[in-house]
């Protein structure tokens, strides 16, 4: 019983874990602003275009005998909008967070085959350790360098 103890403490404090909480947390959240704003913004805006009269959508709505709402289009179209809503706005914050996360990282250029290519340091020519960008002269062995230093790329091997 202990070790399962440990065991779930281990799970719940792992920060996958954590981060999908407040996830779906603020998803909830999201979630209740764009029904709302297609409830009270895009519904009725649906409503003017089609002629509706306020209570439902003239022209989107197919009555059914025997039933209290028959076939309704409008609340489909609703349910698209809101759905494209949070799927914008997921796709646009996992965008935002996969280019916070590569922040650091230099991103690839490729030539023009269309192959990668790889940053090289500038080298000094004379003793062929590497130097600073911009250098005019080699820290390592003092020499003057022919122009300043510069990065140079090469296909990947």
């Amino acid at each position: 019983m202990k070790n399962l103890v440990s065991e779930f403490k281990e799970f719940i404090n792992r920060g996958n874990v954590i981060d999908m909480a407040v996830g779906i947390i603020i998803g909830g959240a999201f979630t209740a602003i764009v029904t709302s704003l297609t409830d009270n913004i895009i519904n009725p805006f649906i409503k003017l275009i089609t002629g509706g009269n306020g209570t439902d959508v003239a022209g989107l709505t197919i009555p059914v005998p025997g039933t209290e709402n028959g076939i309704d289009f409008g609340a489909f179209i609703s349910a698209i909008i809101n759905f494209l809503i949070v799927a914008w706005v997921v796709f646009m914050m996992v965008k935002a967070f996969n280019k916070m996360k590569d922040g650091g990282k230099k991103h690839l250029k490729r030539n023009k085959n269309g192959e990668e290519l790889v940053e090289q340091p500038p080298i000094c020519p004379f003793c062929l350790e590497e130097v600073n960008v911009g250098a005019t002269r080699c820290s390592h062995c003092a020499a003057e360098l022919p122009a300043p230093a510069e990065v140079t790329y090469k296909p990947a091997e």
